[in-house]
């Protein structure tokens, strides 16, 4: 295995962070990387796209959780090097002289995101992982060419790590697994900038039982605890938080919103700046992947509300003005009324493609074995004080209750105004008396009962 050097910085730099205290920068790559054009870029993506609309503080962005991932795999080399260090080839300590490849990988790990990335990458066939590695091995940009003034072969080794080929575990899995890094980062941030305590566990605690052993990294038998409050964290997260009801709801209209824009465009009708221009063409390049960001996405949509197309120019106008749709849950037994609803929803004016939408969002709080995924082979691991390792679900009943469980929920999303209860005529109209029967007091579950205050969001 090829092992690389850093050139250290005459005087250390430290970042004030709202969650960690400081970011501590000691190697001069880091510091190189943090200043290139494709790292600043990060400022402008926000790390959970509409959930501001929820939750009002949590602006938050790429660039600020990057740079924290950094600083908490830094923290866990530090401890491992002190700690834990290789005395002997194969003896399933920690050698330090990965650090460096650890510490550039974990600050790197997310470069690839684009502005609203999931719901980006399912309707324009992007990959946020492929133009990671894309962007770090590129010799034209700026990422690549201060990795490769370490070594020549240090981009290639870096970008392993986040694809997961590198042949040491224990560096893979400090960044990407169930307890990871990364994880650690943005449950702690995230519930910050939101304002909720679902996300708090107690990282002090598990930096200090963390270590590696040949396969990889597990946590001390004194640490469980410590172990069981972040799987915690981590379930009340998706379900309080990424889950919401508003922030789906505003995905939704995201996502149909982009859905019309391609469907305009065609028609030669839209007129939209350049860079987001190649990807409605299908023609787009590394370089304009990296021209987009949060704020041009937004100068677009603000165009669209003027558009010719009043579907377009509506669902525009939703998104940013926060107009949500409503929703309700949905099961095996009721997904066959969505025609149902649909035809109503027809039948009042709205184009079903745009204004329903049959989503769901499930998640695993823990998986003790995943033979393939994006998660394989991560269990969490217990170390006994005689060394043997145990699966934590076999040690904690509490995380025994989440294991292998799928949380989440199916729901079908509409126009607010299918549920009006105010004094216009269309309450009277047996249409919206039809479609309430289902959603309000039937079969379906209307996730909010509405009130005449919010009447206006159709």
């Amino acid at each position: 295995m090829m092992f690389f050097q850093s050139e250290k910085l005459p005087h250390p730099v430290e970042l004030r962070d709202p969650v960690h205290g400081y970011i501590h920068i000691e190697d001069k790559v880091i510091l190189d990387l943090i200043n290139s054009k494709e790292f600043q870029r990060l400022r402008r993506i926000k790390q959970l796209g509409p959930t501001s609309y929820v939750f009002p503080g949590a602006t938050h962005t790429r660039f600020e959780h990057n740079l924290g991932v950094y600083e908490l795999t830094r923290r866990i080399c530090e401890i491992f090097s002190k700690q834990y260090p290789s005395i002997k080839p194969n003896d399933g300590l920690w050698n330090e002289k990965e650090n460096i490849v650890a510490e550039c990988a974990a600050l790197l790990h997310d470069i690839g995101h684009g502005p609203y990335s999931h719901t980006f990458e399912h309707l324009f066939g992007t990959n946020h992982e492929k133009i990671g590695t894309q962007i770090i091995t590129d010799k034209s940009t700026e990422i690549n060419q201060i990795l490769s003034k370490v070594a020549p072969a240090f981009p290639e080794a870096v970008a392993s790590v986040i694809a997961k080929t590198y042949p040491n575990p224990q560096v893979v899995k400090m960044i990407s697994s169930q307890a990871d890094a990364d994880r650690m980062d943005y449950l702690q941030r995230d519930a910050y900038f939101t304002g909720v305590t679902y996300g708090s566990f107690d990282i002090e605690r598990l930096l200090r039982v963390i270590r590696p052993y040949s396969d990889g990294i597990c946590f001390t038998n004194n640490g469980m605890h410590a172990v069981e409050d972040y799987i915690v964290s981590r379930y009340q997260m998706y379900q309080q938080v990424y889950f919401h009801r508003i922030n789906r709801s505003l995905e939704v209209v995201l996502n149909k919103l982009l859905e019309r824009a391609r469907y305009v465009y065609k028609s030669n009708t839209l007129l939209v700046t350049p860079s987001l221009q190649k990807f409605l063409d299908g023609s787009w390049t590394l370089k304009d992947y990296l021209n987009l960001d949060d704020g041009v996405m937004e100068t677009n949509f603000s165009i669209w509300r003027e558009s010719g197309d009043e579907i377009l120019a509506d669902l525009a106008s939703r998104y940013l003005f926060r107009k949500p749709f409503a929703s309700c849950s949905v099961n095996q037994e009721t997904r066959n009324l969505v025609p149902k609803l649909k035809n109503y929803i027809k039948e009042a004016g709205f184009d079903p493609n745009y204004y329903t939408a049959l989503t769901s969002a499930f998640d695993e709080p823990y998986d003790a074995y995943k033979p393939t995924g994006k998660n394989a082979n991560s269990q969490i691991e217990i170390m006994q004080d005689d060394g043997s390792l145990i699966e934590l679900s076999e040690l904690s009943p509490l995380v025994k209750a989440l294991n292998g469980t799928i949380q989440g929920s199916e729901n079908f999303f509409f126009p607010k105004v299918m549920l009006s209860q105010n004094d216009e005529p269309q309450i009277f109209d047996p249409l919206y008396q039809e479609f309430q029967k289902y959603v309000k007091n039937g079969a379906l579950r209307y996730q909010r009962k509405p009130t005449k205050k919010n009447n206006s969001n159709n």
